[in-house]
C-alpha cells in the first residue's frame, strides 16, 4: 500500500512540475506548487517522522504564501519572454527529455542508495524540471519557483541519507530564505519600471 502511495506521489509530482513549465497564470502557478509539496511532504515521510515532513509541508505553503503576497502586490503586467524556445511544444518536448533522462539515472541512484524507485526518481525528476524552469525564464516570479522545485528535489533525497531536525529546520530556513529573495526581487522588478 505504502509503494502504490510513493507512485501516486511521484505522479503527482510529475504533473506538477510539467504543469508549473506550462502555466502562464501566477495563481496556477503558486496552487501547482502547493500541490507539489504535498507529494513531497508524502515522499518525505517516508524516510523522516511525520512530524518533521509536517513541518516541510507547512515551509513549503508558507513560501507560496509569502510568493503569492507579492505577486499581488505587484501590478505590472507579466512581460513576454524574450528567448527563443518558449513556445508550449518546446517545453513538453524538453520535459520528456528529462524524465526519460531522470528515470535512466534513478534505476541506478535507486540501487547505488538503498532507495525505492519512485523516492530516486521524484528527487531527480523535481531538480532537472527545476533547472529547466531556471534555464527557460529570466522573471523573478519563474526563477523563484524554479528554485523552490530545485530545493523540493534535494530535501527528497537528502531527507533518505539524513534525519537530524538540526538539517531539517536548515532546509526550512532556505526555502523560506529563497521565497522571501524572490518576493523582494518581485518588489524591485516593480519599483524598477514605475
Amino acid at each position: 500500500m505504502i509503494t502504490i502511495l510513493n507512485w501516486v506521489a511521484l505522479l503527482i509530482a510529475v504533473i506538477t512540475s510539467i504543469g508549473l513549465l506550462l502555466q502562464r497564470d501566477w495563481r496556477v502557478g503558486l496552487g501547482l506548487l502547493a500541490i507539489q509539496y504535498l507529494s513531497i511532504f508524502w515522499l518525505v515521510q517516508t524516510h523522516w517522522p511525520i512530524s518533521m515532513a509536517a513541518g516541510k509541508l507547512v515551509t513549503g505553503w508558507m513560501a507560496c504564501a509569502v510568493l503569492g503576497m507579492a505577486q499581488l502586490n505587484n501590478n505590472t503586467s507579466p512581460v513576454a519572454e524574450a528567448a527563443w524556445p518558449q513556445g508550449r511544444l518546446f517545453r513538453i518536448f524538453t520535459a520528456g527529455i528529462i524524465s526519460a533522462a531522470t528515470f535512466a539515472l534513478s534505476l541506478r541512484a535507486s540501487s547505488w542508495l538503498g532507495l525505492s524507485l519512485p523516492i530516486a526518481w521524484g528527487s531527480l525528476l523535481l531538480t532537472g524540471m527545476g533547472l529547466l524552469q531556471l534555464g527557460i525564464s529570466a522573471q523573478p516570479f519563474r526563477v523563484s519557483l524554479g528554485l523552490l522545485t530545485i530545493l523540493a528535489g534535494f530535501e527528497i533525497l537528502y531527507a533518505a541519507v539524513e534525519s537530524s531536525t538540526l538539517v531539517a529546520a536548515l532546509l526550512s530556513a532556505i526555502t523560506l530564505g529563497l521565497a522571501l529573495a524572490g518576493a523582494y526581487l518581485l518588489n524591485m522588478s516593480q519599483e524598477g519600471k514605475a
